[in-house]
């Protein structure tokens, strides 16, 4: 597996976030894999591991509640750290990180030494200019054999930072990127529904849609403002089924 990936790379790209809506630089180019490795202290209080569970519900349930444990510790930390914000972003990196299947198998694959896996991290945190703690962190999850929860503790670490800054996500899906005067407006939509403190964007990209854009917010989502073009064809194909038609004779 680890030579399987020497040649890969992986092109990492921050998803532009934030109350302000900026839009960040790519992060890094990562190869897979590097070599020596320099041992760092750790100084995030660690989450205690839970063994690997089995599948099925009561693994699903046990997976989730360690990645809720590790998000609110490491929440925690930025918390006391005054980098919350900083810390969120950092997080941001990491979900478009491991979305990569090449970074999340290389991680996640128990062939792999440890002291492999961390010299990566060293240079992902060094390319990314992660915090100390958000490097500590991955350290922990890698020491730990957890590292394959990143991206439940990412959506928890979300929900922990817009219940501590009365904050509403809103991920915005077009078919090409929107400006940021067009985000800022959907912001300012999205806070007069909701009436939160602050609001964060979230982008992605769905040709499907033909154009225009959708926005969800609310719990995991829940909520939907659909502006694009495919809503309108569905809606003017509903309307001419054939049942619908009456022919003249």
């Amino acid at each position: 597996m680890a030579s399987s990936l020497q040649h890969a790379t992986a092109s990492i790209q921050a998803i532009p976030t934030t109350r302000n809506i900026l839009t960040q630089k790519p992060i890094l180019n990562l190869s897979l894999p590097s070599s020596t490795f320099t041992p760092l202290n750790l100084k995030l209080v660690s989450v205690a591991p839970s063994r690997r569970s089995g599948g099925g519900a009561l693994g699903a349930r046990m997976n989730a509640s360690a990645a809720t444990s590790y998000a609110s510790a490491l929440a925690d930390v930025a918390s006391s750290n005054k980098s919350l914000d900083a810390t969120t972003a950092d997080v941001e990196k990491l979900e478009t990180l491991f979305s990569d299947a090449k970074v999340f198998d290389y991680f996640s694959n128990p062939t792999v030494r440890i002291e492999d896996k961390r010299k990566l991290i060293d240079d992902i945190a060094k390319s990314s200019e992660l915090q100390p703690h958000t490097r500590n962190f991955l350290y922990i999850l890698i020491d730990s054999q957890r590292i394959d929860l990143i991206i439940e503790i990412v959506k928890e670490y979300e929900l922990v930072y817009n219940t501590l800054t009365d904050t509403e996500l809103a991920v915005v899906t077009s078919v090409v990127k929107l400006e940021s005067q067009h985000l800022a407006q959907i912001a300012k939509q999205v806070q007069k529904l909701t009436g939160s403190k602050n609001v964060r964007i979230k982008t992605q990209l769905d040709p499907s849609l033909v154009a225009g854009f959708t926005v969800r917010y609310g719990n995991s989502g829940s909520k939907l403002i659909d502006m694009s073009v495919k809503k309108q064809l569905e809606e003017i194909a509903a309307q001419l089924e054939v049942g619908d038609i009456s022919l003249a004779v």
